[in-house]
């Protein structure tokens, strides 16, 4: 959701959800979906053509693959959203119970999950955020069901631990200009590369709510050569329908038109209390929230531009001393003769 008004809830295209095993069982990838809506994966094949699912009260998903019928447990799932009720674990709703929901629910409750892929958002200020449960809007407000995320039946319940592998805003960096700019061993160069990357935060406490305030800085890597025809948003420039994620801002002639940004992070449990655990007893939470992980970003007005050029050479630098030097001789004898001639026309005023 952003300042413009646009709210994007239960973001799925672009994105991948990957299956985690237990920590305890190594953590290794058991599968790898994508969270498009009705994939091959989701038709029930095996139904009666004619048949026609009830959405139990709730109308009918827009979206639905029979119009005015549910007749998958995900598409019942959307219709209670869409009216802000809570789901649940399905019990006694055919579609779910036809395709064991409850028990497959049950089955990935040890499980982790990696979020992967990418988004498409306005270039103004808005977040976005990773939080468990359907999203849907109630008035003015995004809630999300969390009744199946506090009603687990495993001991410690579900945390909000996670690591951040890789986060940008526009196109990677290619390899050879990450090391011109320097590593983050570098401290006046580590500003150009990702500083949430490998970022980790651990929690036992299920209502937990962590925070990432970035501040994003538009920026342009020209290469050597490089001439203003070439930039990518001229025109002949390739449609946003047919440019994958992530292939923005690379144009043909080498220039790259991404985005760098920095961080602060805040994070705090929903029950309140203070940080005295930190040293920090002033410091009071509110109570209250959605346990999740929220990026707020903010676009700044400013652009940097990184060109670059030609090393100067040592005749190169000698000519340029050579000028200095000329111009400082030739400005010495400017005012040499300006003092020169107004003490001459001083003295022959005195005469007089």
């Amino acid at each position: 959701m952003d300042v413009s008004g646009e709210q994007q809830t239960g973001v799925m295209h672009g994105v991948n959800k990957v299956r985690l095993a237990p920590v305890k069982e190594g953590g290794h990838v058991i599968d790898v979906k994508a969270l498009d809506l009705h994939s091959a994966d989701d038709v029930a094949a095996h139904l009666d053509p004619a048949y026609c699912g009830g959405c139990y009260g709730a109308p009918a998903p827009p979206t639905a693959q029979k119009a005015g019928c549910c007749n998958t447990c995900e598409e019942v799932r959307e219709a209670y959203a869409s009216v802000s009720w809570a789901f649940g674990r399905g019990e006694n709703v055919e579609q779910c119970e036809r395709e064991h929901y409850s028990e497959r629910l049950d089955a990935q409750r040890q499980e982790g999950c990696r979020i992967e892929g990418g988004l498409r958002v306005n270039k103004v200020i808005g977040n976005f955020h990773i939080a468990p449960g359907r999203s849907f809007s109630n008035g003015n407000t995004h809630v999300h069901d969390l009744n199946n995320y506090f009603e687990s039946p495993i001991e410690g319940g579900h945390t909000f631990s996670h690591e951040i592998h890789h986060l940008r805003f526009g196109p990677q960096l290619p390899e050879e200009v990450t090391k011109k700019l320097g590593g983050k061993s570098m401290p006046w160069t580590n500003h150009h590369l990702n500083p949430l990357d490998e970022t980790q935060q651990k929690t036992d406490e299920p209502a937990y709510n962590y925070m990432y305030f970035v501040k994003v800085v538009s920026t342009s890597y020209l290469p050597l050569g490089w001439q203003s025809s070439g930039l990518m948003g001229s025109q002949g420039a390739p449609s946003t329908d047919i440019v994958p994620l992530g292939a923005h801002g690379r144009g043909e002639d080498g220039s790259l038109e991404t985005h760098q940004y920095s961080v602060t992070s805040h994070k705090r449990s929903l029950s309140g209390g203070n940080d005295a655990s930190e040293g920090h007893k002033e410091r009071l939470h509110a109570r209250g929230g959605i346990p999740g992980v929220f990026f707020s970003y903010d676009i700044s007005p400013m652009k940097v531009i990184n060109r670059e050029e030609r090393s100067k050479t040592f005749v190169g630098f000698l000519t340029g001393v050579c000028a200095v030097i000329g111009g400082t001789l030739t400005v010495a004898a400017a005012i040499d003769r300006g003092v020169y001639e107004g003490a001459t026309r001083i003295k022959k005023l005195h005469k007089r």
